[in-house]
């Protein structure tokens, strides 16, 4: 497989995939599903995800 995204930090493969702004709105929106979507699609993982969704106060 192919990871684009390895080596950058959250905001960085947000920014690259054109995703910052959707991902800011899913958050403002306390939209856990679709938070969850957006960092599924910049190859992040559950391990990864859960602290992140934890972090926002929508785990």
């Amino acid at each position: 497989m192919d990871r684009k995204y390895a080596g950058m930090t959250v905001n960085e493969r947000l920014y690259v995939a054109g995703l910052f702004d959707q991902f800011d709105r899913a958050v403002s929106d306390k939209d856990r599903d679709k938070v969850r979507e957006i960092l599924i699609k910049v190859e992040l993982d559950d391990n990864s995800i859960i602290p992140i969704l934890k972090e926002l106060g929508l785990e």
